[in-house]
């Protein structure tokens, strides 16, 4: 399990949760669960975020705490990641048997939650888009700086031209088992280059470089094994429900070439957004304007049902 090195004040200070649980995925892996918000409010709408490869709920820190004003906001940490245990099971079929667990875990039957996933965690919700579990609660998907395939070869992270060089110096780089050790000055810089837009203010920097650094060595490594080899092509066509896309135009890891494939691909997409300058770690480098996205897909296609259901669950009540 991974050592937590969040930062302890600020937008990017994980806010307490008014609730946290353990839900089990189908091989028995244990999965960390924060709900924030109204927890026995049924008619606050829910929102389910899922985190990237090496990062934890404390990567949402900045949309919890804007949404939960008003929303059931339910943030895990996937396998091995944050305070979820480390599993052997590492594969695009174990990310989607996670999120199915976690969504059986926090909502009621049939209730519509916005799902957003950043990076490995958009993956997850590709690789879920066909599971009735996913199909029962998905009413909209938001899908921050993330591809379904040809990740390795299409990452800018090594300053070549496209071919066989780049993509097996970058398959070492990014598959590397070396340790990231403490946060230092010289780790700030190259997080930077890698992950993040040039104009990243420094505090955004410290937030994700505290959050990749607690990811256990062998978690980091264990994963980019998957992510070298991911194809989720087949996971995109299935994703039928409403989907946006937002992405950096300077995003190293995901470039913007794989958000225009994605929307290309999905049977239902709301458009891309291409957020210039910035990088890989979007909703930390523009955390309004993701919130802002979450909040939209909540009001059109998700709020009416729950308002619905929490009406229906006042009848019943009232009947009883």
């Amino acid at each position: 399990m991974s050592r937590l090195m969040n930062v302890a004040s600020g937008p990017y200070a994980p806010p307490a949760p008014a609730r946290e649980l353990t839900a089990l995925s189908a091989d028995g892996a244990r999965l960390h669960v924060e709900i924030h918000g109204p927890v026995d409010n049924t008619a606050a709408p829910a929102v389910v975020l899922a985190h990237g490869w090496t990062c934890s709920t404390a990567f949402w820190a900045a949309q919890i705490r804007e949404l939960a004003a008003d929303h059931r906001v339910i943030a895990y940490d996937q396998r091995g990641h944050g305070r979820s245990p480390a599993s052997p099971a590492c594969s695009a079929d174990a990310l989607a048997d996670d999120l199915e667990a976690v969504l059986k875990a926090t909502l009621a039957p049939g209730e519509k939650a916005v799902i957003a996933g950043h990076s490995m965690g958009g993956m997850t919700v590709m690789a879920a888009a066909a599971r009735p579990g996913f199909r029962e609660h998905a009413g909209a998907v938001l899908l921050c700086s993330t591809g379904a395939s040809r990740l390795v070869a299409e990452s800018t992270v090594v300053p070549l031209r496209p071919g066989r060089l780049r993509t097996w110096l970058t398959k070492r780089v990014l598959g590397s088992r070396a340790p990231l050790g403490p946060v230092t000055p010289i780790a700030r810089a190259v997080l930077r280059y890698a992950t993040m837009g040039p104009g990243s203010a420094p505090h955004m920097v410290e937030a994700c470089a505290r959050i990749v650094h607690a990811c256990p060595r062998k978690v980091r490594y264990a994963w980019s094994q998957v992510l070298d080899l991911l194809d989720l092509d087949h996971g995109v066509r299935e994703l039928a429900v409403p989907t946006a896309v937002v992405v950096g135009t300077a995003d190293r890891l995901t470039p913007p070439v794989h958000a225009r494939s994605l929307a290309a691909a999905l049977p239902h997409c709301l458009g891309v957004t291409e957020l210039p300058g910035l990088g890989h770690m979007t909703p930390v480098e523009a955390p309004e304007l993701v919130t802002g996205k979450i909040r939209e897909l909540v009001t059109t296609y998700t709020r009416s049902t729950t308002q619905t259901r929490s009406t229906t669950h006042t009848q019943v009540k009232e009947g009883a």
